[in-house]
């Protein structure tokens, strides 16, 4: 398993791949802009051309961008749907400019009443995002807790999601371990991890399955609360992570942690714990 970090953009895109060294990544993930914020940020030209050569002088792939946290696919307010699209479709066309293969987006909020509406206004999202970027890049939709209203916390969601997409070659899925242990996936037991590895073949194919995010969780199981947490210090634990990253049907998928850090000596321990846990 290539194992990495979600690293930081502050200072600019060009301190990422120095950043990533530093850690020991093998993988990275990023946001291409500002997270929390609208303003149209995307960087550019020579900053985007500094990257790409930084990043060829390494063995770091795949490269992964986080779209920001503001957009809501399954939104059922016009303004913030339209607004979704447009940037879900900026972050592929960023992504094929900076030679990511993937981008990481969350389903999205739903009105409580209108789940299956929100499933549908998801995949009418993406197929829209994918006329604007017409590219190779593939999206992956991320599991979530089920926090509030959140959509996407059960894999039966993603199933009715990918059947409505279009271009279904460009749609996968991105398995964050901390998520799904609070929305109710059992990734403690073996047998559990099992039932949940058979349930999304069965449901999606496990080729759909592209990438793990590694966290560890500070919520309980089936709390559906979403706090990640440092690998082996949370409920999933150390022998919980040695069953995931060893298993033989997710040892050869990429794994990002995105484990709180206050410095980059959070980091490195996390990164040590993983290396260790893997056979």
């Amino acid at each position: 398993m290539r194992l990495g970090f979600h690293i930081s953009i502050a200072g600019g895109l060009s301190r990422v791949v120095p950043r990533a060294i530093k850690l020991g990544c093998e993988t990275i993930q990023f946001f291409s802009r500002n997270p929390r914020a609208w303003r149209n940020s995307l960087v550019h030209g020579d900053e985007i051309e500094r990257f790409k050569e930084a990043l060829a002088q390494t063995d770091i792939f795949p490269v992964f961008l986080h779209t920001p946290y503001l957009l809501n696919l399954a939104s059922h307010e016009r303004y913030l749907y339209a607004r979704s699209i447009s940037y879900l479709g900026d972050e592929l066309e960023q992504a094929a400019r900076m030679g990511a293969s993937f981008v990481i987006v969350h389903s999205g909020n739903k009105l409580v009443s209108e789940e299956k509406k929100a499933l549908q206004r998801v995949a009418q999202a993406v197929n829209k995002a994918f006329v604007k970027a017409n590219n190779s890049v593939q999206l992956l939709l991320e599991n979530t807790a089920g926090q509030g209203n959140e959509i996407g916390y059960k894999i039966s969601h993603f199933q009715e999601i990918i059947a409505q997409v279009e271009d279904r070659n460009r749609i996968g899925i991105c398995l964050d371990t901390a998520h799904a242990f609070t929305a109710g996936y059992d990734l403690t037991d073996a047998q559990g991890l099992d039932r949940m590895i058979d349930e999304f073949d069965a449901l999606l194919g496990l080729p759909k399955l592209k990438a793990l995010h590694l966290n560890d969780s500070k919520a309980p199981f089936g709390s559906k609360k979403d706090r990640h947490w440092h690998i082996g210090k949370g409920d999933i634990g150390r022998s919980g992570f040695l069953k995931i990253i060893n298993h033989p049907k997710l040892a050869h998928l990429p794994g990002i942690m995105e484990t709180p850090r206050k410095t980059d000596a959070d980091d490195r321990r996390n990164m040590k714990v993983m290396r260790s846990l893997i056979k």
